[in-house]
């Protein structure tokens, strides 16, 4: 389902496409991008992408929302269609959609439940990239932003897929980004801490010290995001200095180390 408006014929600063765009990072994301002259594709899974888009609209700046499922392969190419349907070259894209799964340990969670998460987290990440990859080599410029997490840099039980899947997002990030140098394309890793928003309710993850401790706004770690994708930055820790500084430390720990210390703020209070 699409829904598009805008009279606004102003391109100058070129189209962006953003996914997870209805609430939290993505929305704020969006906003950065609306309020530095983009036009943009938003797109989500809830009706609620609607109402933001409205929201969005508002700037007088064109947006076309497209609610999909991007764990489905065939929606990920809806979305790709309907984007491309308006002729126009995508120059920058943040890869933000994703969910995590906690409530426990793996063997106590389902497995449709961890298999959502990689096909979105990961096979749909992987898919737009391919398609954005290719769309803007073509036309010799365009920049990438991957939403990871500063939980990349350390096994997290408790939320054993969210962990990997944001490893798997960071290293994907910045391969790419290698291979990419000289034509024209930048691929930058997003990597926010604790925030703000919707995800440690949807991950079933309320009842950690994680979700029950200080938070960064969605807004700051949008506008980290978006400074550093501008600058082509191989990738920021974005939020409060305390995100820096556990990345920082947690890449120098053993796993075994990072892993019990990871473990003692997702595991569910009794």
């Amino acid at each position: 389902m699409s829904e598009e408006t805008s009279p606004n014929t102003d391109t100058a600063a070129g189209l962006a496409l953003v996914t997870g765009a209805s609430s939290g990072i993505g929305r704020a994301l969006v906003q950065q991008f609306v309020d530095h002259g983009y036009d943009v594709v938003v797109t989500a899974e809830d009706a609620e992408l609607h109402t933001a888009a409205a929201q969005l609209r508002e700037s007088g700046r064109q947006v076309l929302a497209v609610q999909v499922d991007l764990t489905r392969p065939e929606e990920v190419e809806q979305l790709w269609r309907e984007a491309t349907a308006l002729g126009r070259p995508i120059t920058a894209a943040a890869l933000n959609a994703g969910v995590g799964v906690g409530g426990g340990t793996f063997a106590e969670t389902a497995l449709d439940r961890h298999l959502a998460l990689v096909d979105l987290n990961v096979r749909s990440t992987v898919h737009l990239a391919k398609l954005l990859v290719d769309h803007m080599v073509a036309q010799g410029e365009g920049r990438i932003l991957v939403t990871s997490s500063v939980a990349a840099v350390a096994p997290g039980p408790y939320q054993a897929t969210y962990n990997a899947s944001k490893a798997f997002g960071h290293s994907f990030a910045e391969a790419i980004r290698h291979e990419l140098k000289g034509t024209g394309v930048t691929v930058t890793s997003l990597m926010p801490g604790p925030t703000d928003t919707e995800f440690f309710e949807r991950a079933d993850m309320e009842a950690t010290p994680l979700a029950q401790g200080s938070k960064d706004s969605p807004e700051q770690v949008a506008a980290d995001g978006f400074a550093a994708l501008m600058a082509g930055k191989p990738h920021v820790v974005a939020g409060s200095l305390k995100n820096r500084v556990l990345a920082e430390v947690a890449t120098h720990l053993p796993d075994r180390v990072g892993t019990a210390a990871f473990a003692a703020q997702t595991k569910p209070k009794q």
